[in-house]
């Protein structure tokens, strides 16, 4: 996270929507990006690797749902590349203010991570995180 003084910003993707997980993330004074606020309305969305180098570029924290970015050959090469701090959230079948309780409850854990360097992709769980990219020896 940038310095001490200035709130983080976090990009969500799409799969979070755009009221409840943004909006909890914003009264934790998070500077909050989604991909309407970024690109637009894009009907398909916008792909992946696309966003993520975006985050990557501008220095933004990733929260994501999908946890198969660390397996596909595209995002792996933005992640590494952008030095990407990827969170996902762990449990697919949550509503969203669990989604956003998860965060909240969490936010502590992924400030702490976020003081080392990237590119990494932590887990966000019921309480704690882990790291899942790339694994430590």
């Amino acid at each position: 996270m940038p310095n001490s003084d200035e709130p983080p910003e976090i990009c969500v993707d799409r799969s979070f929507g755009q009221v409840i997980v943004p909006e909890a993330l914003r009264q934790l004074e998070l500077r909050v990006h989604t991909e309407v606020s970024v690109f637009g309305h894009v009907p398909e969305g916008v792909p992946d690797a696309v966003w993520l180098e975006r985050a990557g570029r501008e220095g933004w924290i990733v929260f994501t749902k999908d946890a198969r970015i660390r397996h596909r050959v595209a995002e792996i090469s933005v992640l590494a590349r952008e030095g990407v701090k990827a969170f996902v959230l762990s449990g697919g079948n949550l509503s969203a203010p669990e989604q956003a309780l998860r965060f909240v409850r969490n936010i502590n854990r992924i400030r702490q991570a976020c003081r080392r360097e990237g590119p990494f992709v932590f887990a966000v769980r019921a309480h704690g995180i882990e790291r899942l990219w790339p694994t430590e020896t």
